[in-house]
């Protein structure tokens, strides 16, 4: 062994002496200095081996903790998101990717709201996809104890904006420079109504959304819309003013002047010419929002978005279960037939969804009620609960003041 190991310690390290054996490296220096070039060698393989096995390790773990961020999101939404989670991540700061989160999370958290009120019934889950770019998810509960439909779908569209949808934008005073005929856009929002069954609870609607377009010149133009708003059957003060002072303190977060303006905006834009009154008690409304900063736009909608679930769900918790009469059952379906006019004649939404090409038809009228009555000729009495109810619908109040 002793011998054995005399002759290793003479003799040159492995790759030098296939090399000389080879004939490509000239004769070593003295044998001493070749056992410190081959330690040293050793020791820097090792020293990469060491750290090729940590940025393994730690590419493990990030891995590991994406799968469990994508896991956790997935069980915050009620479907995986247009854009995916690794794409939206990928992009987290950009607003466009935390509009599309903060709808998702808007979707998720009126469906669970709705879902424990009406235990009896779920939700139908439906992702799409729109070939000309983007697609959305659409969670409706139909025929329900409590609701009879509820809606919230979540949108994400791109795509080439048709004329008749770029001739509605600049009716509105935007000035869209196409270039060759095309506009480039990409839109995305979170849109609810519902519908309950019961005459006391109020219909409800909200929406919230972002557009970017692309013009001649690559200038984005953006801006964010939206509103939440309430359709009683029968008027209750109690709940106008909660459902008002919800969204107030909301908006007052950012500028105690938004609540007045959006409150009338809102006030005018479901306006039923043709009836010559309100479709319902109102709320905020707002489009076109495109400063102080997108930023601060951004924020503002998040605050409005937040405030959907406590400006409703406890009115419906009060009164899902109120006794009512087939009469008032009769009132709550003929002002159900004002809400599919408003819709069907006016409602920008409605409009917009309709000449976008490749629009998903039923998403779009998921806002319309399962039944609606028109009688010929319908008046109330005078002085009874049907006509207090048109009495503000003609002459919007101040609920907060």
């Amino acid at each position: 062994m002793a011998a054995a190991a005399r002759l290793f310690r003479g003799a040159a390290p492995p790759a030098l002496a296939c090399a000389r054996a080879l004939g490509s490296a000239p004769p070593g220096p003295p044998r001493r200095g070749a056992r410190r070039a081959a330690l040293a060698a050793a020791g820097a393989l090792g020293g990469l081996g060491l750290a090729l096995g940590l940025w393994r390790r730690q590419a493990a773990l990030a891995a590991a903790r994406e799968d469990e961020e994508e896991k956790e999101l997935r069980q915050r939404f009620m479907a995986p998101p247009v854009s995916g989670l690794r794409e939206l991540r990928r992009r987290r700061r950009e607003v466009r990717s935390r509009m599309e989160l903060l709808i998702m999370e808007t979707q998720a958290e009126m469906c669970r709201a709705l879902a424990a009120l009406d235990p009896g019934a779920s939700f139908s889950v439906d992702s799409w996809e729109r070939k000309e770019g983007g697609g959305g998810i659409s969670c409706v509960l139909q025929d329900g104890e409590v609701f009879e439909k509820a809606g919230v779908n979540v949108s994400v569209v791109s795509g080439l904006l048709s004329e008749e949808a770029a001739r509605q934008m600049r009716s509105r005073g935007k000035s869209l420079k196409a270039k060759d005929g095309k506009l480039p856009f990409c839109a995305m929002g979170v849109s609810s109504v519902i519908h309950p069954k019961n005459p006391h609870v109020p219909t409800m609607h909200f929406n919230y959304r972002y557009f970017e377009i692309e013009e001649a010149d690559g200038t984005i133009q953006w801006w964010f819309g939206g509103g939440t708003d309430l359709t009683p059957t029968y008027l209750n003060e109690e709940d106008a003013v909660h459902f008002h002072k919800t969204l107030k303190e909301a908006c007052d977060k950012h500028d105690l002047k938004l609540y007045p303006k959006f409150k009338k905006w809102c006030d005018d834009y479901f306006y039923i010419k043709h009836r010559g009154e309100r479709r319902g008690i109102g709320g905020i409304f707002f489009d076109d929002m495109d400063s102080p900063s997108k930023e601060e736009v951004f924020q503002f909608v998040k605050s409005c978005a937040k405030a959907v679930v406590p400006c409703y769900i406890p009115i419906v918790k009060k009164h899902c279960h109120d006794s009512f009469t087939p009469e008032e059952k009769l009132w709550q379906q003929l002002r159900r037939g004002r809400y599919v006019e408003f819709n069907l004649l006016y409602d920008r939404g409605t409009k917009f969804g309709l000449l976008t090409p490749g629009s998903r038809v039923e998403s779009i009228l998921m806002s319309l009620p399962l039944t609606a009555r028109w009688e010929y000729m319908h008046n109330p009495p005078e002085s009874s609960k049907e006509a207090e109810i048109l009495e503000v619908l003609r002459n919007p109040k101040d609920w907060v003041h």
